[in-house]
């Protein structure tokens, strides 16, 4: 049996251009796991095509991009996004610092939506919100900037 490729278990995970596949971080992956058995079966995030995103965007509610800045530059964001990293290029985060940026653009009875590349971080962080600290109106974008930049919508360079 060969020994294992310790050169690549050691490797950080590079993020990608819009484009190509953006390998997600072992640990994002490690928090979603541990998250999806916390969170209870009951927990509702209101999934969002991107019609649906432009209504609740004309109706005032807030879009929150939760990517990174390199992400932000490479693909552009909604125009009108609040940036509002939660994952780094490294899979890391600081909950608590997070959650009292959010707090400044919408609190547990506010609606907003979440978004990501893809998907998968904007509902990992979207169910814990709802399952576990009680926001109640939150919406994810299953597809991410990834299906809004597909669908020809159009995106602007971050501030």
């Amino acid at each position: 049996r060969p020994a294992p490729n310790r050169a690549r278990l050691g490797a950080r995970p590079q993020l990608k251009r819009f484009g190509q596949d953006m390998a997600m971080p072992k640990s994002i992956l490690l928090v979603a796991v541990l998250l999806a058995d916390i969170v209870p079966l009951g927990a509702e995030v209101t999934h969002v095509d991107n019609a649906a995103l432009e209504r609740l965007i004309r109706r005032g509610v807030p879009v929150i991009d939760i990517r990174t800045p390199e992400e932000w530059r490479a693909t552009g964001i909604i125009e009108g996004s609040h940036l509002l990293t939660f994952f780094d290029a490294n899979g890391g985060y600081d909950f608590h610092a997070w959650l009292s940026e959010l707090a400044a653009i919408a609190g547990r009875d506010d609606a907003f939506a979440l978004i990501c590349d893809s998907g998968g971080r904007s509902g990992v962080v979207g169910r814990f919100l709802d399952g576990r600290l009680g926001y109640r109106h939150v919406f994810d974008v299953p597809g991410g900037i990834a299906r809004w930049i597909a669908d020809d919508r159009p995106t602007v360079a971050p501030d």
